[in-house]
């Protein structure tokens, strides 16, 4: 304290261990230095910065179950078709299904790999796989647009090669049509059912092919055909119309007496295959029934299925002369696709 060196100082801040000059001489301004290190509790007499607060946790994010059931909703909204909702209400299922298996909970923990992963985990063929990748990039859009994402994490997602080739759109010949109506002969009476199913022959084919011809439905509609709902005097119901209108098809007296004998036989639901009324289940009952009905009536120059009686309704309607924009209209379709 009596010379004139400088003074140091030693000792421990934020637990690193110095010995320091002061850079003074006299013992207050020292103790003075020493001091302002110890507040800043650095040894260059700046404070550390300190370290960053873990970003808060926003309790406000959208959960996946909240975001798929608003745009399902979203889906209703618009009217849809039942067979429609029933394909979001799978996709949907899915898409929660593979976010349970990663234990996600907020829907922004979704990342591009993620879509990536979900898309391969798709065991459907070409043209479904497209038409499900088009319901998730609407469902990410859907989220895009209410800023509960903030990236377009489907955007490079791509439909698989060959998927856009239409499938088979061929209708039925005249011939055909008459090979077919012989096989149900041949099948004759109702066969004995299968477990919770109901008997059926080749007067129950034939009316479903004549339902299915006369008005164009799809398989799915026609199994689940509600005859109390969809058929007024001989107008059969189709769908809603964009302008929210009702949409009918006229059918002839022969087949609407067909048609009521068979509520009294089995009830408003004429094509019921049992007990259970799920819509994929009855479907896939009456796509066997017909595989029978095509392998005694065949061969087909083309692969027959159910979908084939769609474009049938529409050669007919065709050959009759009537115009493209209303056969469209009646299927559902845009010109150009009921001109290819």
């Amino acid at each position: 304290k009596r010379c004139a060196c400088l003074i140091h100082a030693a000792g421990t801040l934020a637990g690193k261990f110095n010995r320091k000059q002061t850079g003074k001489s006299d013992w207050d301004d020292a103790k003075a230095a020493a001091a302002e290190w110890e507040s800043a509790k650095s040894w260059d007499g700046q404070a550390e910065e300190p370290p960053p607060e873990p970003p808060a946790i926003n309790e406000t994010r959208i959960t996946i179950a909240d975001a798929t059931e608003a745009f399902l909703a979203s889906r209703r909204n618009r009217g849809i078709a039942p067979p429609t909702e029933t394909k979001y209400k799978t996709f949907i299922k899915q898409l929660r299904a593979y976010c349970d298996s990663k234990g996600y909970l907020r829907l922004d923990q979704l990342a591009v790999a993620d879509m990536d992963r979900f898309y391969a985990s798709w065991k459907d063929g070409k043209r479904a796989k497209a038409k499900k990748l088009d319901r998730l990039k609407s469902f990410v859009r859907f989220c895009l647009k209410r800023k509960w994402l903030t990236d377009d994490i489907a955007g490079d997602l791509e439909a698989p090669q060959g998927s856009s080739i239409p499938a088979n759109k061929m209708p039925f010949t005249d011939a055909e049509l008459t090979r077919i109506y012989s096989a149900c002969d041949q099948i004759g009476g109702p066969k004995p059912p299968g477990p919770g199913c109901r008997p059926w022959g080749g007067e129950d084919v034939r009316d479903f092919v004549m339902l299915s011809i006369y008005t164009g439905l799809r398989i799915s509609d026609v199994a689940t055909f509600d005859i109390s709902e969809r058929l007024n005097g001989n107008d059969v119901f189709l769908r809603m119309h964009k302008t929210k209108k009702e949409l009918y098809t006229w059918i002839p007296d022969w087949l609407v007496s067909r048609l009521r004998a068979r509520e009294v036989n089995h009830g408003s639901f004429i094509f019921r295959a049992g007990t259970v009324m799920n819509m994929r289940a009855v479907s896939e009952r009456w796509r066997e029934n017909l595989g029978k009905v095509f392998k005694l009536a065949g061969p087909f120059e083309e692969t027959p299925n159910p979908h084939r009686f769609r474009h049938t309704f529409v050669r007919i309607l065709l050959e009759k002369g009537v115009p493209v924009a209303d056969v469209a209209e009646l299927i559902g379709d845009t010109e150009e696709i009921v001109r290819q």
